[in-house]
């Protein structure tokens, strides 16, 4: 299983502050946005990880992530010129992902939950899976609609009278077809390759099954500026409570054997001055 985080597009909802920096590098709490897909992915025990990002950020994230070896992983970049679409991610990774299963996050989501784990990918052989998550205001998502037999019929996107309150998050999983399905798209009326159009596919030919993520669950969208300030206040409170970093690819890598203590204690040695650091110098005191 391979990974793709798509932090490209130009991130018109955070205007004026988007056009000197992506937002998948802007601050949730105390990290960087791109931090959090990367550890969802990291927890579904994905090490082999593709970036999709501008032309204009590419050398801000690698300053920022390298090549994931700090992490225990392997991160690649490639360049989506302008955002065409989510669907798109799989054409630009098309020599990468070949052959492979791959599971697709969007680079301003965010997830804290038990149901994200590294069985999700031992269980997933063939299709799609998605990832659900019940809302109050479901007419802003894609949501799923489902037949009689509770059965998912299809995914709308952004109904004005929604079939029901099961939104579609920001996380797929997609089998090795995902390819020659996302180039078979045509664009659609805003001019774009839509993942809801390829999911669908997979849905008429009866290939999927659905996550729905429990109440204990925390899902995220970030792309606005107050979503920025309610996912940051979200995050310093569940960490302040629960006394962990969330979020932190070097406490996941840590946490999965992927880097050793001394590996990490000596990353923590060169950002002393750093809270974000020291409390990871606190988790290795810790163990």
């Amino acid at each position: 299983m391979k990974g793709i985080i798509l932090a490209g597009g130009s991130g018109t909802r955070l205007q004026p502050i988007t056009s000197i920096i992506s937002k998948q590098l802007l601050p949730i709490f105390d990290k960087p946005m791109i931090f959090y897909p990367l550890v969802t992915l990291m927890e579904l025990g994905i090490r082999e990880i593709i970036i999709i990002v501008t032309p204009y950020d590419l050398e801000r994230f690698k300053s920022l992530l390298g090549k994931g070896d700090k992490y225990g992983i392997k991160i690649e970049y490639l360049i989506q010129d302008k955002p065409n679409g989510l669907a798109e991610a799989f054409i630009i990774t098309k020599q990468k992902i070949a052959g492979s299963k791959t599971t697709l996050i969007l680079g301003d989501n965010i997830f804290h939950s038990n149901s994200i784990n590294e069985n999700v990918i031992q269980e997933f052989n063939s299709g799609v899976k998605i990832f659900s998550y019940i809302v109050k205001d479901p007419e802003r998502y894609g949501v799923i609609r489902f037949n009689e037999h509770n059965k998912v019929e299809q995914i709308v996107e952004k109904p004005k009278i929604a079939p029901s309150n099961a939104a579609v998050t920001g996380l797929y999983c997609y089998d090795e077809d995902v390819v020659e399905l996302a180039e078979s798209l045509l664009p659609s009326s805003r001019g774009e390759l839509e993942i809801t159009d390829l999911s669908n596919i997979y849905i008429r030919n009866k290939k999927i099954d659905v996550v729905t993520l429990d109440k204990s669950s925390i899902w995220l969208d970030s792309g606005t500026f107050s979503s920025l300030q309610e996912s940051s206040n979200i995050i310093s409170s569940l960490q302040k409570r629960n006394g962990e970093l969330i979020g932190s690819p070097e406490s996941t890598a840590l946490k999965k054997g992927w880097i050793s203590q001394d590996q990490l204690s000596q990353q923590v040695s060169l950002n002393r001055n750093s809270a974000y650091f020291q409390n990871l110098a606190n988790l290795l005191d810790a163990t």
